[in-house]
């Protein structure tokens, strides 16, 4: 199995990455852009048998800072 892990900043926390892509896109000419919060994709592939519990549980344990981030579950058979 394959499950896909979003990690993002907790609304409210300073984005400085998605400033400065927000910055470049409009020094390319890019317009309309009013925000751009940058997060990372962790995926993991996994036997059949680990739950989404257990998938949270690594989650709050290791791959997101709880403290400021947030993350969504996304599971392919």
């Amino acid at each position: 199995m394959k499950t896909r892990i979003f990690v993002t900043l907790k609304n409210g926390v300073l984005d400085p990455q998605g400033k400065a892509i927000h910055h470049a896109l409009e020094g390319l000419g890019f317009q309309g852009v009013s925000d751009v919060r940058a997060g990372r994709l962790i995926e993991i592939e996994h036997e059949p048998g680990i739950t989404t519990a257990q998938l949270e549980d690594m989650c709050r344990k290791l791959l997101a800072n709880m403290v400021i981030e947030n993350f969504e579950i996304e599971q392919k058979g």
